[in-house]
């Protein structure tokens, strides 16, 4: 995270069906039932822009090369940045990223198979050297994320399988009807990405009860945050 805020900047990442949005949602929650400011965003979205690119880069019926959808996430990723993410951490705010620049390099990189340089390079300009203090891997065999890509539903916090609203509308799950060797080659980059990066990243086993996994997740947030909340009766501000 650049050195001029002074909020927390936490992601969220791993492939489809790991449980990333259900996991940000229980943390947001729970952070602000306690008083912390807090921001939630999701990628690509969030912004007027990201939500017009959202609906291209996941449709089903508009197939696009992976160089195209390395730029449109990251010009996604550029208004969340400057016109979301910054202004909240300035402002001390908790930020939960569910999905961040991690994403486009285990999808677009890994998986696509751009070149490194490629990603590094959008995602440097993108970013505007805003990365998250902690980003947390919701890892899980290959056969967890197929069954649950498959039944094309989220967990509840306890546990239960059952079709809420999703961030992706119908007609928008292109990369999670993508086949086993793409959602492979997508666990396989977070782990490269996890092991060099240590300082940042924490594997965690996201196949275990959602319960199970929220509390993990806020344990190793909370960690993070010392003392009480900095402004218990200040506004939070707007989920994205």
């Amino acid at each position: 995270m650049d050195a001029n805020a002074s909020g927390l900047f936490i992601s969220i990442e791993g492939g489809d069906g790991a449980g990333k949005s259900t996991q940000a949602a229980l943390l947001e929650r729970r952070l602000r039932a306690e008083g912390w400011p807090v921001l939630l965003t999701h990628e690509p979205g969030g912004v007027p822009l990201g939500d017009y690119i959202r609906s291209w880069v996941k449709s089903e019926d508009a197939p696009l090369t992976p160089e195209a959808e390395l730029l449109l996430f990251a010009a996604s990723r550029a208004e969340l940045v400057n016109r979301v993410i910054r202004p909240a951490l300035a402002q001390g705010a908790v930020v939960i990223a569910d999905r961040y620049a991690d994403s486009t390099t285990a999808y677009q990189g890994g998986a696509r198979g751009l070149s490194v340089k490629s990603v590094r390079a959008a995602n440097e300009i993108a970013t505007g050297g805003v990365w998250p203090r902690r980003t947390l891997l919701l890892d899980m065999p290959l056969a967890e994320i197929q069954r649950r890509v498959q039944m094309q539903f989220s967990f509840d916090e306890t546990g239960r399988i059952e079709p809420p609203a999703r961030v992706d509308d119908p007609g928008e799950r292109r990369f999670e009807l993508l086949g086993s060797d793409f959602h492979r080659r997508v666990a396989e980059a977070y782990r490269r990405l996890a092991k060099a990066e240590p300082e940042r990243w924490t594997v965690l086993d996201g196949a275990r009860p959602v319960e199970e996994v929220a509390e993990d997740v806020y344990a190793r947030v909370r960690e993070l945050l010392a003392g009480p909340p900095p402004n218990p009766n200040k506004p939070a501000p707007p989920p994205a």
